[in-house]
């Protein structure tokens, strides 16, 4: 019985969240998530060219994870809203910059970080230094993203992403992540 109840309140969540077109991005990227989301931008796609609205609150995780959803934002022909909450870092920072900066909300409270890609390897030599290689291409290819969202020079992120970067909503305004930090639903233009 409770199982069913809990079900029904899914499927209610579910249904009205595509009625409000609204999707969360909440925790870990993964390709559970990237299905996940691709899926219900698609559906939206198809449903109407009416605006979607992601909330964005995430430590970042797999970085091809964040690049599937940042490409379907992009792919889609509904613009896409994003607003930030809690914290936005890491390959959650690549999704949120896949919407254009007129569209890019924050709330007050929320954390921005951006970092260089992390990844581990073991094996021979040769294995080592092919993925050293393309961590090194990987950062390079985010930072050039980051770059061209922001305005920032491809050196400054370059610099900035040396280490966790860590920025307040305030800040993340000033380095060109955020456009608007907004307090309630009817701040979103």
């Amino acid at each position: 019985m409770e199982n069913a109840k809990q079900q029904d309140l899914n499927s209610l969540l579910t249904q009205k969240m595509i009625e409000n077109r609204t999707i969360l991005i909440y925790g870990e990227i993964n390709q559970t998530l990237a299905k996940e989301v691709s899926s219900q931008l698609l559906l939206l796609a198809s449903l109407s060219d009416e605006p979607i609205t992601i909330f964005v609150n995430s430590q970042g995780g797999h970085v091809e994870a964040g690049d599937t959803i940042h490409d379907m934002i992009k792919f889609i022909k509904p613009e896409v809203k994003v607003i930030g909450t809690g914290w936005v870092a890491s390959a959650g920072i690549t999704i949120y910059l896949a919407a254009k900066k007129e569209n890019r909300y924050s709330l007050p409270n929320t954390r921005y970080m951006i970092h260089q890609p992390a990844g581990g390897v073991q094996g021979q030599s040769v294995e080592i230094q092919i993925e050293a290689n393309e961590i090194i291409r990987m950062r390079e290819r985010i930072n050039r993203l980051i770059a061209e969202a922001t305005g920032q020079s491809f050196e400054k992120v370059s610099e900035d992403t040396d280490r966790n970067f860590w920025m307040s909503a305030t800040e993340a305004i000033d380095y060109g992540i955020v456009n608007q930090i907004i307090e309630t639903h009817d701040d979103v233009k």
